[in-house]
């Protein structure tokens, strides 16, 4: 790649590691929803964590720091879906205050992270 990224890639990538756990954890949690939301919350939930991790290794990937600076905006876009779907399963009762607290600071500390990595591209 031709802008700074170390041999290891996005895999050598904090942020992308903690986003694939996440991913990891909200699978997990999406396991105890009610088979009724499978299509709904539970779907929606996945999708938008697989989102995070996928759309930073694909933005690292690309052809400038720009499309990378991208893509990670569509990660962040991706984390506070990902946050709002939480609040919502927590209001409908199927995701427990203590998990949706858990959840949201793992959110913020990702996005923090995204936010780190996108003003060091703009800086090289």
């Amino acid at each position: 790649m031709g802008f700074s990224m170390t041999v290891k890639g996005f895999k050598g990538l904090l942020v992308w590691q903690h986003a694939v756990d996440l991913s990891g954890s909200i699978y997990s949690i999406t396991k105890n929803f009610p088979k009724d939301e499978l299509f709904g919350l539970t779907s929606q939930m996945r999708r938008c964590s697989v989102s995070v991790a996928s759309n930073i290794a694909e933005g690292s990937k690309r052809n400038t720091k720009g499309e990378f600076i991208q893509f990670i905006g569509i990660a962040k876009g991706s984390l506070a879906e990902l946050q709002t779907q939480a609040i919502i399963a927590n209001k409908a009762g199927i995701l427990s205050h203590e998990i949706l607290v858990n959840l949201e600071q793992n959110i913020e500390i990702i996005s923090r992270m995204l936010v780190q990595l996108q003003r060091s591209l703009k800086a090289e």
